[in-house]
This record gives C-alpha cells, structure tokens and sequence, in this order.
C-alpha cells in the first residue's frame, strides 16, 4: 500500500497513488525497504577512513570505546562532518568555478552564446575585486574580474576576498578564531588531509577548519556562482509563474531540465522559442515545445525566464511517471542513478550533459559551452523527434498546478520597499524597529523521505508568517512553497499575521520571497549584512532578529550552507540532527558552545511547530537585546518553559 503523504501538494499524492496502481517504484518505497538503517552511522560512530576499519564505537554498553587507531568517538564524528562540509563547499563552489569560466568565455569568444546581461552587477563585483573600472570598456573590466575570481579558488596567498563584504564586527570575530578562508580549493584540501587517519584529532580544532571550509564556500565559491549568474544570465526581477506537475502539456513536446547549473538550461530556454523548432514540433503532431524545471535548474531559469517549475527533488521520477515528459536533460546534482530504471516503462530519453555525472541508462550528449546553441538545438530536436514515441493510452497529469511570483535578489526587493529610484533597506528596518514585522528567517533545503514530505518546509514557514515574520526561501523549500501557493501577494492576507500583512499588502509582495537556488543561499547573506549596514538593529548579524531553518535537509551542501550561516552568526534549526549524536562533546559544541565563538548555533527539532517557535523565542530574545519596541500585533505563541 503507497504511503499516505499527508502534507504533500495534490499533484504529488495523486501521483504516488497512480505509481503504485501501475506498479511503478517511488523514492518513498525504496526509503522504506532500506529499514532499519544503520544506527553506528546515524550517530556519526562508523569510521572507514583506514582499511583497519570500518570502526564501530559503541556509545551505549561495553563495546569499543576507541577506533583500532585510538580514534575517540568526538574525534570519528567531527572528522565525518568536516567531510560533509568539504564535499558540500566543493560541489557548490566547483558550480560557481564554472559560472566564471563563462565570464572567461565571454571575453575570449564575442560571437559565443553568452553575453554580458548586467553591466551594473559586473561593476559591483569588480569593486569588491579591486578592478578598476572608470573609463574602461566592459569588456576589460569583465577579462580582469574573471582572472581575479579564477585566481581565487587556488591561490598559495591571501585570503578570500568577497568575505570582506561581511560586516566589519562579523569579519574581526572570524579573523580572531582563525577561520578566514584562504583560498577555496585550499580549503577543501587542507579539510580532507586533516581528516586523513594520523592527522588533525581535536574535534574543536576540525569543527573550525570545518567553518574556515564552509566560509570559502558561502562567502566565496557559492557567492561567485550567484554574482556572476547575474552579469551573465541577467539580475533577477520579481515576474509571474506556474508550479507543480499541472504546468505539463499533454499536447507539446515536454522538455524537463533538472539539476543546478544554469549555463546550459537558459540557453535552451531562450532556443526552446525558436519558431524552426515549433514548426518541427508541428510536423510530428505536437502544438509546440513546452519547457519545464525540475530541483534547482528549475530555480534557475524560472526567475529569469518565468519558465514553470514541474516540480522539487522529490518529484522527479514522478514527473517521468506522467508519461508525457519526451526528454529530461540533467546536468549535476540530486540527480537520482535510478531514473532510468522508472524511464524503462516510459518512451522518455534521459540524456546527461556533464563530463562530471554520467550515468548508465542515461545518453550522453557533453555540452560544450563553445556549442552551446548548437547542443541545445540538438536536445530539443531529439525530444521532438521523440514525442511520437508516447503511449497514449499511459498518459496521467495531475491538474494541479499554482501561481507564484518568484525572482527577488538583494537588488530588486528592496526597491519594492523604497522606490525604484529610492533603493533602500530603510523601509524594511523601520519595520522591524516599529514593531510591524517581528523578524527575518531563511527558510531553504532540501527534501528527504526519512520525513513526512514538505510537512517541515510548510509548517515552519506558515507557523513564521502567522506571528510576522518575513521568510526568505531558496531551493527545493521555494519549490515547495510556490506549489502550495505561498509565493503570490496575496497569501499575506491568508497567512500573514496583521503587521507583515500590513507591509506586504503595502508594496505588493507576497510574505515568502523566493531568492533563488541552492547556490543563492548567499542572497540571505547578502540580504543580512545589508540590513545590519542600514543601522539601527546592531552591529553584526548575530545581533539581528532572524533564524534560519531547513526542516528536511538531505545531502552534504545543506550542512556545508548550516555551517557557513552558523559561522556567520545565525541561529539555525534543522529537522533531523547532523549524525553527532554518538559524540556528547561534539554535539553539545554545535547545539551550545559553538555561539560562544561565532555567535550563532544549530538546534536540531524534528517538531516543525516547535522548530518554529524555537526560531521565534530566538528572534523575540534579539529584539530584547536590541531594545525594540514591542509587536503591534502580537500574536501569542507558547513560551519555553
């Protein structure tokens, strides 16, 4: 029997319920048959970083109380989770490298695919680089910014220079521990080679190159990413959307793009209109082409394009399931292995793109950035080609689908505050001071099977907006949101308590803004360290009223990003704890100790009610300290006892 998925949105419960009435495997069947899993691991207590392993310490009875090597359960547990970070920052990072190869590209090929979208945004970068740019042609300063950001990831000297633009208190606390990062590369090295067996063995000393690693990431490699998207593929502007499995066409040819990188997916959203390729599309029965995201590439091109998003992480396979879907191109990231054995029942190409995640089952088609136009031409003509191939009478799409306004950056939302020709985060923190708005709070991550799905993501995110709260969202949580229709204005006047109603209603946003990927978790940073720059809430960000949160986090970039906003001094609550468990010294460090040093800590709360209200005691305690005036509104909520 399919399991019952309580919270999650219409379209994704009817489809598990047509799986299992076809007989096809979810991701929900497969997390059910790997139970029990295995609780060393859990716990962060199994060690296979030598071959006199695997290790197992036993923190319970009379078993083992050491590695074979004298590897203490603290020491076996931060080495873990400092991998995490580095395979995290890695992955991030390695995605913003190859957003300023493009910026190089640009400057090397004029009749490339790529151009510059947003000379302002590439004169802001160059400053924080210390590229000159009066008098100049843009295309110096854009060859002169790319060689500084290249330079970045490998230096021998030096340290990262976008960790700069942290607020001056925030720098100088990281300057004192030790863990301003040097260079990103550098850090993700020097992070395994600690974590080798005979090297780094004090847990505290390993969390902090741990926060060094996640620093070159969240201030650097994913923050790179996120700037120079926006030079090239254009700054963001709030615009009008669709979300969930509805926004599939029965009658066009359906190309879904899923993964995180945008280089190849905007430029197959801008040759997705050609009308030569409509008029294919014609030819073999189809009214025309009809492109689609999956994950974070839906992110990607929805908030610059307004293409729909057919769905999150979860949905994947469930949007291959419809029977409609004639080619899903990946490139990398939370592109599950196991697609092609749910595609064997369908008429669906599954076609990989990058040299760095090949997959058996899956044709791959390399993309080239130098053919760009060329391979995306070559994707949608085979997907035309391919749409005679459906089943017709296997056909099912959920007619469910949402409106969302999606697209805000650091930039563009606060003009809705202060004008466009009055951009200012003034509005937002007189807010915030009057009593209107209680707080700020990120809410963003990934889904996970081992939770009730979007039961978290939903919870936390409407338990927030009820007591006045404006979240900010990234990745799969503003999937979520938007299928659920907390991304439209007027959501505020459903869900919003009266103060943020107020201000939302005022300026025309909706009480969720949604900020991007996985990769523009830097956007929130962005968006911190200016309102502690507007004045009147302090000095640094550990003294703002805002929490972070990512109630069903799942892979190794979710605690690489908890890492870097911990490190930059947010309170931060995830659902399921980090696997420390099995070290008492560790795990009472990042739930305690560790605010002490950065002035941000983690909480794990598998209660999304209870993570909410922990979010919001933590905010009402920062408006304390910062002697705010009280709530205009208040909205009680149950106090810790």
């Amino acid at each position: 029997m399919a399991r019952e998925l309580k919270f999650a949105d219409a379209a994704t419960q009817q489809m598990v319920r047509h799986a299992e009435a076809e007989q096809h495997e979810t991701v929900w069947d497969r997390y059910d048959a790997m139970q029990p899993q295995c609780g060393f691991g859990t716990l962060g207590l199994c060690c296979r970083h030598c071959s006199m392993g695997p290790c197992r310490i036993d923190p319970f009875g009379n078993g083992p109380k050491t590695g074979v090597c004298g590897a203490t359960a603290d020491t076996i547990a931060a080495r873990h989770i400092v991998r995490m970070i580095a395979a995290g920052a890695a992955a991030h990072s390695d995605h913003g490298r190859d957003v300023a190869h493009t910026l190089a590209l640009i400057v090397k090929d004029p009749k490339s695919a790529y151009s510059i979208k947003s000379e302002s945004k590439l004169r802001a970068v160059a400053a924080v680089y210390g590229v000159e740019t009066k008098d100049r042609e843009i295309m110096d300063i854009a060859a002169e910014v790319a060689k500084e950001v290249l330079t970045e990831f490998g230096q021998s000297e030096g340290t990262v220079r976008m960790v700069k633009t942290a607020p001056a208190a925030r720098y100088k606390i990281w300057e004192e521990l030790g863990i301003v990062p040097r260079a990103i590369d550098r850090e993700v090295v020097e992070t395994m080679h600690r974590t080798h067996i005979g090297v780094d063995a004090d847990y505290k000393n390993i969390i902090m190159q741990g926060m060094r690693t996640s620093l070159a990431d969240g201030w650097g490699g994913s923050m790179i990413g996120t700037e120079l998207s926006d030079v090239i593929f254009s700054l963001p502007k709030p615009l009008r959307t669709m979300a969930n499995l509805g926004v599939l066409k029965k009658d066009y040819v359906n190309v879904v793009v899923h993964g995180h990188e945008p280089t190849l997916s905007d430029v197959i959203a801008v040759i997705s209109k050609d009308k030569k390729l409509a008029e294919r599309a014609k030819k073999v029965g189809a009214k025309g082409i009809n492109l689609s995201g999956i994950c974070c590439t839906a992110n990607e091109i929805m908030m610059r394009h307004g293409i729909p998003l057919a769905g999150s992480y979860m949905q994947q396979e469930l949007a291959i399931m419809t029977g409609v879907v004639d080619m899903m191109i990946v490139d990398v990231q939370c592109i599950w292995p196991g697609l092609d054995k749910t595609a064997e029942c369908f008429h669906t190409k599954l076609v990989s793109t990058s040299p760095k995640a090949q997959m058996p089952g899956f044709e791959h088609i390399e993309f080239d950035e130098h053919r760009a136009i060329e391979t995306a031409t070559q994707l949608l003509e085979a997907a035309i080609d391919n749409f005679p191939n459906r089943d017709g009478q296997r056909t099912f799409i959920p007619d469910v689908a949402e409106r969302a306004v999606a697209g805000f950056t650091t930039e563009s939302v606060f003009q809705f505050l202060g004008g466009t020709y009055r951009s200012t985060y003034r509005p937002l923190n007189d807010a915030i001071i009057a009593g209107r708005i209680r707080g700020l709070a990120g809410v963003v991550g990934c889904s996970n099977p081992n939770v009730e799905f979007e039961e978290g993501h939903l919870t936390i995110v409407k338990e927030l907006l009820a007591n006045d709260v404006l979240v900010a969202s990234t990745g799969c949580n503003s999937i979520t949101c938007a299928k659920h229709g907390l991304m439209q204005p007027e959501a505020a006047l459903t869900y919003a308590g009266e103060g943020l109603k107020e201000v939302c209603r005022a300026v025309g946003i909706p009480p969720v803004l949604h900020m991007g990927a996985c990769l523009d978790n830097s956007r929130i940073l962005r968006v911190l360290t200016n309102v502690v720059a507007e004045g009147g809430l302090g000095e640094d960000i550990s003294d703002l009223p805002a929490a972070g949160a990512a109630p069903e986090w799942m892979s190794e970039k979710a605690v690489c990003i908890g890492f870097y906003f911990v490190a930059s001094g947010v309170y931060t609550v995830i659902g399921k704890p980090l696997p420390v468990a099995g070290s008492a010294a560790l795990n009472s460090y990042l739930t305690d100790g560790i605010e002490a040093d950065t002035g941000g800590r983690w909480e794990w709360e598998m209660d999304p009610i209870e993570a909410a209200h922990k979010m919001l005691r933590h905010i009402d305690k920062k408006r304390k300290a910062l002697k705010l005036k009280p709530m205009m509104y208040e909205q009680p909520f149950p106090q810790a006892e």
